[in-house]
């Protein structure tokens, strides 16, 4: 038997009219995954991650992902409504008390719309034998918001992947998915050991670039239209000694010198502009 909520009665002819099935409990098994997943900021055994906000949900549909559970706050119930034809008829749609919505969200200003979404799977190898692969590799990143940003980016400016090494934080975070605006949905990406992605780059002809603040090649006279890996550090520490050590290619982007260095995800995105300007000439 469904828990019953103290609704008024527009609310119950509403929910009537729909799919939405009404939870009040916190302990409700789907709230607390919802929950769960938020905190963690990593896919569950099932593959899926929580998102959360009308936006993403609907770059989620748009993605082609599949949904299996979306959660209406009460008070969001005219949004509801319009998102309720986009969703596959097997998601199971539940409404919520705003309380115990909020209490399941990390956001402070919840939109009352959340969903678990399955994720697409993508291995390193296939990556890496992309045709004119256009690569980041994120090597100890740390900040959600550089992350996402950086996702952003590259499929913006038409990179074909991301690999995120040790001590990088996790693309689902939720921090680093909201910075994405969607893009992570769609952008290939997986997970390696950083020796081993070096080796795996170098093995099928992919050029390993990484950045510097204040020497090297300026990143106009680089060739980017090549297969590339673009290698992004630590946003204090940057690459490590032997990272570098190991790059094909380090490439500097020119900057006032009164400024010491750039952030990671907007070095990151200028270095892709400019692969995508040199690549649209040829």
């Amino acid at each position: 038997m469904l828990p019953e909520l103290e609704l008024m009665p527009r609310d119950l002819e509403a929910i009537s009219d729909s799919r939405l099935r009404p939870v009040s409990s916190r302990s409700n098994s789907l709230v607390k995954e919802l929950r769960r997943l938020f905190g963690d900021g990593k896919p569950n055994a099932r593959g899926e991650i929580a998102v959360e906000g009308v936006h993403l949900v609907e770059e989620a549909i748009r993605s082609g992902l599949r949904i299996s559970t979306v959660f209406f706050a009460r008070s969001a119930m005219p949004r509801a409504h319009k998102l309720l034809p986009q969703l596959p008829k097997q998601a199971d749609a539940l409404v919520l008390p705003d309380d115990v919505f909020a209490s399941a969200v990390p956001t402070e200003t919840p939109q009352g719309i959340a969903a678990l979404v399955h994720l697409r799977r993508h291995s390193p190898d296939e990556l890496v034998k992309t045709p004119r692969a256009l690569l980041v590799v994120a090597a100890g990143l740390q900040d959600p918001g550089n992350l996402g940003t950086i996702a952003r980016s590259a499929e913006a400016f038409g990179a074909t992947g991301l690999i995120l090494t040790e001590r990088t934080v996790s693309a689902w975070n939720w921090k680093s998915v909201r910075a994405s605006s969607g893009s992570l949905f769609r952008l290939p990406t997986a997970e390696a050991e950083f020796a081993a992605a070096l080796i795996e780059l170098k093995s099928h002809g992919i050029a390993v670039l990484a950045s510097s603040s204040h020497k090297g090649v300026p990143i106009a006279e680089a060739d980017l239209t090549r297969p590339t890996a673009l290698l992004v550090g630590n946003e204090g520490a940057g690459l490590p000694k032997d990272a570098l050590a190991q790059a094909d290619e380090v490439v500097v982007i020119p900057h006032s010198v009164r400024v010491e260095s750039l952030n990671a995800g907007i070095a990151a995105s200028v270095v892709l502009y400019e692969a995508s300007r040199q690549r649209n000439r040829v």
